[in-house]
C-alpha cells in the first residue's frame, strides 16, 4: 500500500506542477512543518479540486488493491487497509470542511457546490462496491476464525454496518437510485446552510435614535455603530441576529420595539422572500430522506436514524424527551408568572410576549439574586477563560500543558495555535482556537479534527484539533468579555477537543470523537462543570482592568442562580429535539411533501406537546442547521439530551470524590482515550460503575 500511495502522490504532484508553473499543490506532499499543520498560506482555491481528484484516484487504487488481493481476506489486508485508505482525500477534505465553515467566502461556496458532488459520489462508490463489501463481509463472518481481538472486531463490525446502511445489500438498480438520492441530498443540504448564513448576515436593521439603545452594553452599541458605518450609514446603529448581538438585545434593550424587531428578525431567518427561503429545501430533504429510508428497508427516516444507536427506536427517544419536557413546561409556567408579576409591579401592564422573555428573566434574576450578567462579564475576558480556565483545568485533571505557537500556520489571523504536551512533556496534539465572529463564519460553535490520531505503518500520528465559535467581539480597548453562557460554550467545545486530543486508539475509524452519536456529546457537557468549580473559576475569572479575582459574593450569586430559567432553557432545547423527531417520524408521501406548510407543521407539533406560548423552539425549522444542513444530527438532536443524562450522572463521580480527584480523573481519561473501541454503554459503566439514570439531570435543572 505504501508503494501505491507514493506512486499516486508523485504522479499527481507532477501533473499539478506542470499545470500551474512553479506552484506545487501543498496537498500533494507531506507538510514540512514539525507537526503536520496544513500550510494555509500556500494553499490556493485552485488547489482543492485537483487534490480531491488525485485523492479519489489514490483511494480507488487502494480499494482496487484490496479487491484484487488473492490472499484470504483478513483484518490487515482488508479492514486495516480500508481504514488507512484515502489519506490524501482525507487531508484535503478536512482542510476544506474547516474553511468552508469558518471562512466561507464566495469562492469557497462555489467550490462546495462542485466538490460535494465529487465527495458524495466517491463515498457512494466505495460503500456500494460489491467486491469490497464481499471482502469486508468475509472478515466479519470469519472474525473468530481469524483470531480478531475485541477492538479489531469492533472496527470490522463498524465498517460492515456502514456498508449495509449505505446500500451495500441493494441490487444494482436500487444502488443507482440511492446514489441519485445522496447526490441530491448533498445539494439541498448545502443550499440550506448557505441560505441560513446569507440571510443571517444580510438581514440588517438600523436604529437611528440613541434613546432606543438604552439598556444595551456599551460594547454592543459600539459594534453596532461600527457595522452601520461599514454599511454606509455612519451615525446610526446596525444589528444582525447573530448570536452574541441577538442575546444582548433581547436581554438588555429597554425598548420593546427593538426587542421585538430582533426577535422577529431571528425567528424568520431563511423563511421569507424568495432569495434565501429554505422552505423548498426542507421539502426536498424530507422527501429524499423518506425515499432513502424506504430503499434501505425502514418505514421512516426516524427508524433508519435511531436504529444503530443507544435509543434504537424513535419511540424510546421520544419517551426520554417527554420525560424531561413535562416537568420543564410546568417550570415555565412558574417563570412566566414571576416575570409578569415583576412587569406589573414596575408599571408594565402589557402581557409578556416571547420577545420579552430574556429581558424580564434577567430583571427577575437580578431582583431574586441581586445578580446580573453585567456584573460578571468584566471578569470573563476570553483570553483568561482559555488560558486560566480550560487549560488550567486540563492541566489539573490530565497533566496537559499548552504552549502557543505564534509562528504556526493559520487559516485566519484570529486563530491561535497551541502545542499540547502530556504530563511527561511529550507532544500529544495541536490545538487551534477560532473564537471571534466574522461575516464569512457560520453561526454556532463546534469542534473538529484537521487530522485524526491513529497508527499508520508504525508511525504514531497525533491529532490536530480545532474549536470554532462566534463569541462577543472586542470593542475598542475592551477585550472580548464573555457572557456566562459563552464561558460554558468555551468549556463545552473544549470537552470535545479533549476527546479528540487524548485519544490513544490505534485505528483511525475508532479514534477520538468517532463514537456513537449517543456518547459524543457527553465529554463536552461534563467538561462544562469545571467552569463552575471554585478553584477553576477563581483562576480565570479576573477583572480585565484590575486583575481582581471575582468576589465570593458574585460566585455565590452565580451558583445560586445556576438553575434559574431552567424551565425555559430545557423547554426550548427539548422542544427542538421533538420537532426534529416529528419531522422524521412521518412517512412522507410526495403529495404531502409538496403541500408542506413549515409554520403550520411547527404549530401542530407545539399543540401536540403543549409547548408554552412564550417559548420558541431553540431552532425553528428554516434555520435548524443541525438537522437540515447535515445528516449527523438529523433525527438525532435528541442525543444532546441523551448525553446530558450521561453527563449529569457521570459528574456525580467527581462530586463525590472531588473535582480533581486523580483516580476519578484517570478513569474518565480512560473513557476519553478509548474512542469507539467498545459499546458506549459498556464504556460508560466501566467509568461510572453503574448504568445512568435521569434523576441527576432533573435535579441539576431544578425540575425534580
Amino acid at each position: 500500500m505504501k508503494k501505491v500511495l507514493f506512486t499516486v502522490l508523485a504522479l499527481a504532484a507532477i501533473v499539478l506542477v506542470g499545470c500551474k508553473g512553479n506552484h506545487e499543490n501543498p496537498f500533494m506532499s507531506d507538510y514540512t512543518n514539525e507537526y503536520g499543520i496544513p500550510p494555509f498560506d500556500k494553499i490556493t482555491y485552485a488547489d482543492y479540486e485537483p487534490a480531491v481528484k488525485a485523492g479519489i484516484e489514490e483511494q480507488n487504487a487502494e480499494i482496487d488493491s484490496i479487491i484484487k488481493n488473492t490472499a484470504e481476506p483478513n483484518f490487515e489486508n482488508t479492514i486495516l487497509a480500508l481504514d488507512n485508505s484515502g489519506r490524501t482525500l482525507d487531508k484535503v477534505s478536512r482542510v476544506f470542511n474547516a474553511l468552508s465553515s469558518s471562512d466561507n467566502t464566495e469562492e469557497m461556496q462555489k467550490l462546495s457546490e462542485k466538490l460535494l458532488k465529487m465527495l458524495t459520489a466517491q463515498s457512494d462508490g466505495m460503500y456500494m462496491n460489491e467486491g469490497l463489501f464481499a471482502k469486508v463481509k468475509s472478515v466479519m463472518d470469519n472474525a473468530d476464525k481469524l483470531g480478531l481481538d475485541s477492538i479489531q472486531k469492533r472496527l470490522t463490525e463498524k465498517y460492515y454496518k456502514e456498508f449495509v446502511r449505505n446500500g451495500a445489500l441493494l441490487d444494482a438498480a436500487k444502488k443507482d437510485s440511492l446514489k441519485e438520492i445522496n447526490s441530491k441530498l448533498g445539494e439541498y443540504k448545502l443550499k440550506f446552510g448557505n441560505n441560513v448564513m446569507h440571510d443571517m448576515d444580510n438581514c440588517v436593521f438600523f436604529v437611528e435614535k440613541a434613546d432606543d439603545l438604552k439598556g444595551l452594553p456599551q460594547d454592543v452599541i459600539d459594534n453596532a455603530a461600527k457595522l452601520a458605518e461599514e454599511k454606509g450609514k455612519k451615525g446610526q446603529w446596525a444589528f444582525t441576529a447573530t448570536a452574541s448581538t441577538r442575546l444582548a438585545v433581547l436581554t438588555y434593550a429597554d425598548n420593546r420595539d427593538l426587542r421585538r424587531k430582533m426577535y422577529e428578525t431571528y425567528t424568520t431567518t431563511a423563511s421569507h422572500g424568495d432569495k434565501w427561503d429554505n422552505t423548498e429545501n426542507i421539502r426536498n430533504i424530507l422527501l429524499l430522506r423518506q425515499q432513502k429510508a424506504n430503499l434501505l428497508g425502514f418505514n421512516t427516516y426516524a427508524d433508519y436514524a435511531t436504529d444503530p444507536y443507544m435509543a434504537k427506536t424513535p419511540k424510546a427517544a421520544e419517551d426520554l424527551l417527554m420525560s424531561l419536557f413535562r416537568p420543564a413546561i410546568k417550570k415555565v409556567d412558574e417563570e412566566v408568572a414571576d416575570m409578569q408579576a415583576y412587569a406589573t409591579a414596575h408599571g408594565d401592564t402589557a402581557k409578556i410576549e416571547a420577545c420579552d422573555y430574556y429581558y424580564y428573566a434577567e430583571k427577575v434574576k437580578k431582583e431574586k439574586f441581586n445578580f446580573s450578567e453585567d456584573d460578571v462579564r468584566p471578569y470573563f475576558a476570553l483570553d483568561s477563560v482559555v488560558k486560566n480556565g480550560i487549560f488550567f483545568a486540563a492541566n489539573k485533571l490530565y497533566g496537559l500543558t499548552f504552549e502557543e505557537l505564534p509562528d504556526a500556520p493559520k487559516y485566519n489571523p484570529q486563530v491561535k495555535v497551541y502545542d499540547v504536551k502530556d504530563a511527561e512533556g511529550k507532544h500529544l496534539a495541536i490545538f487551534m482556537t477560532d473564537y471571534l465572529p466574522r461575516p464569512v463564519k457560520a453561526q454556532g460553535a463546534w469542534m473538529e479534527a484537521m487530522q485524526e490520531a491513529y497508527n499508520y505503518g508504525g508511525e504514531n500520528i497525533r491529532p490536530i484539533i480545532y474549536n470554532v465559535a462566534s463569541m462577543t467581539p472586542p470593542s475598542g480597548d475592551t477585550p472580548s468579555l464573555l457572557t456566562w453562557d459563552e464561558v460554558q460554550t468555551v468549556f463545552h467545545e473544549f470537552g470535545h477537543a479533549l476527546h479528540g486530543m487524548l485519544t490513544r486508539v490505534q485505528y483511525r475509524g475508532l479514534a477520538g470523537t468517532n463514537t456513537d452519536r449517543d456518547l459524543v456529546e457527553m465529554p463536552s457537557q461534563i467538561n462544562e462543570h469545571w467552569a463552575f468549580e471554585p478553584e477553576v473559576l477563581k483562576n480565570y475569572a479576573r477583572h480585565y482592568k484590575t486583575g481582581e479575582v471575582i468576589p465570593d459574593s458574585l460566585v455565590q450569586k452565580l451558583n445560586e442562580s445556576a438553575q434559574f430559567n431552567m424551565g425555559f432553557m430545557t423547554t426550548e432545547l427539548v422542544g427542538a429535539a421533538l420537532l426534529d423527531m416529528y419531522w422524521h417520524m412521518k412517512a412522507w408521501t410526495p403529495e404531502e411533501v409538496k403541500n408542506i406548510d413549515v409554520k403550520a407543521f411547527e404549530q401542530e407539533v407545539k399543540n401536540r406537546i403543549n409547548m408554552p406560548a412564550l417559548v420558541e423552539f431553540r431552532y425553528r425549522s428554516p434555520y435548524f442547521k443541525h438537522i437540515f444542513a447535515d445528516d449527523q444530527y438529523a433525527c438525532g438532536y435528541y442525543t444532546y439530551l441523551w448525553s446530558q443524562v450521561l453527563e449529569a450522572d457521570g459528574y456525580m463521580a467527581f462530586e463525590k470524590a472531588g473535582c480533581f480527584d486523580k483516580a476519578t480523573a484517570d478513569a474518565f481519561r480512560k473513557l476519553l482515550e478509548s474512542g469507539d473501541t467498545m459499546d458506549p454503554m459498556e464504556l460508560y459503566i466501566q467509568f461510572r460503575g453503574q448504568a445512568p439514570t435521569s434523576d441527576a439531570l432533573l435535579r441539576n435543572r431544578g425540575l425534580k
